[in-house]
C-alpha cells in the first residue's frame, strides 16, 4: 500500500475554524474541543464550534490560525485547498468588516510561501442569519479575488429561499455557488441548492440516494458532492462509519469528493476509507482525481496535480 501522505490532493470542504490547532486554542484563552467526540446534536457542534472563532479577536489571530492551517494541510500531502471562513460574521462581531478576511488572506499568502500549498477561499453563510449579511459576504468576496465562492451552511431546517436575490447576484457577479445540502435535511434541500442557490458543488449531500431523480440530475450534470465521512459520524447524522453511504454513492456514478469538514486530517480520513471499505490505491487515487476535477484551482493546476497523482499510483 502507497503513503498518501504523498498522495497529492485537494481539499474542498474544510472550515478553517475548525482547524484551529489545540495548543493555539489554549494560547488564545479557551479550552480546545474534545476530539473524536460524537455531538449530541448539531446545536452543540455549532456551539462549540461558536465558542473557538469568540477567541478570534486581532489580525494576528486570523493570520496565524490561516498559516497554521497551511502548514498542517502540506505536511500531509494537500497542494490545493478551498478553505471556509465566515468573514462577515467575524466583521460583524468586531465592528471591523475587512480586517479577519485580509488578515486570513495575509496568513494564506505566507503559507504559501513557505509550505507550497496553493489556496482559495470561500466565504459561508449561516442560513439562521439574516440575508444581510449575506450580502456583505459578497462586497467582500468582490473585493478579494482569492474568494472564488460564497455559500449557505448550517442548519437545513432554514429554507435557502431568503437568499435567492442575493445567490442570483453573485452568480451574475461570476462567483461560485456552493451550499452545504443534503447533510441534515433530504433531497429537497439538494433540489433548492441546485436550482434557487445555483450550486455547482454539494457540501455534504449523503441524503442523495434517497430520491433517485435527484441522483440522476447529479450524475448528468456531474454536480460534485464534498463527502465528508468521519464528520457526519460525529454529528450523529450516520451510525457508524462502516454505515456511510460514500461507496454507495459511488457506485451510482456520482463525482465524490473527500473532505474532513475540518474535524480530522484529510489523509487520516483517506486512510479510515481505505482500512473501512477495503479501498485499494487505484480507487484512493480516483478519489483524489475527483476532488481536483471538482476544485475551482487553476487549469494549470489541476493537470499538474492530476499527473502527480497517476504517478503516485504507477510508484
Amino acid at each position: 500500500m502507497r503513503d498518501l501522505r504523498l498522495l497529492p490532493k485537494a481539499h474542498l470542504h474544510t472550515h478553517l475554524e475548525s482547524t484551529v490547532r489545540p495548543d493555539t486554542v489554549r494560547d488564545l484563552g479557551g479550552e480546545p474541543p474534545v476530539q473524536d467526540r460524537p455531538f449530541h446534536d448539531f446545536r452543540e457542534f455549532a456551539d462549540q464550534r461558536a465558542a473557538v472563532r469568540a477567541l478570534l479577536r486581532e489580525y494576528r489571530h486570523f493570520r496565524r490560525i490561516a498559516e497554521e492551517f497551511c502548514a498542517d494541510e502540506a505536511a500531509q500531502g494537500v497542494r490545493y485547498a478551498e478553505v471556509t471562513f465566515t468573514a462577515a460574521a467575524h466583521g460583524e462581531r468586531l465592528d471591523d468588516p475587512r480586517m479577519p478576511l485580509e488578515a486570513v488572506l495575509d496568513g494564506l499568502a505566507v503559507g504559501r510561501e513557505r509550505y507550497g500549498i496553493q489556496t482559495r477561499v470561500i466565504l459561508d453563510h449561516s442560513r439562521r442569519r439574516a440575508p444581510e449579511r449575506l450580502w456583505r459576504s459578497l462586497e467582500l468576496a468582490a473585493q478579494y479575488p482569492q474568494v472564488v465562492a460564497i455559500g449557505l451552511a448550517g442548519d437545513e431546517a432554514h429554507p435557502a429561499a431568503p437568499f435567492a436575490e442575493v445567490l442570483q447576484a453573485a452568480r451574475e457577479a461570476g462567483l461560485h455557488l456552493v451550499h452545504h445540502a443534503g447533510e441534515t435535511a433530504g433531497p429537497s434541500s439538494v433540489w433548492e441548492a441546485l436550482t434557487l442557490g445555483h450550486a455547482e458543488r454539494i457540501g455534504h449531500g449523503i441524503r442523495v440516494l434517497e430520491d433517485p431523480g435527484l441522483v440522476n440530475e447529479l450524475r448528468t450534470r456531474r454536480v460534485p458532492l464534498e463527502v465528508c465521512p468521519s464528520s457526519n459520524v460525529l454529528l450523529g447524522l450516520v451510525p457508524s462509519l462502516a454505515e456511510h453511504p460514500l461507496p454507495r454513492l459511488v457506485e451510482a456514478g456520482l463525482l465524490v469528493t473527500l473532505n474532513t469538514d475540518g474535524e480530522a486530517s484529510l489523509t487520516a480520513e483517506y486512510g479510515r476509507v481505505r482500512e473501512v471499505f477495503g479501498y485499494g490505491d487505484a480507487e484512493l487515487a480516483s478519489l483524489a482525481h475527483a476532488s481536483v476535477e471538482a476544485s475551482f484551482a487553476p487549469a494549470e493546476l489541476k493537470a499538474q496535480m492530476s499527473a502527480d497523482i497517476d504517478r503516485w499510483l504507477l510508484g
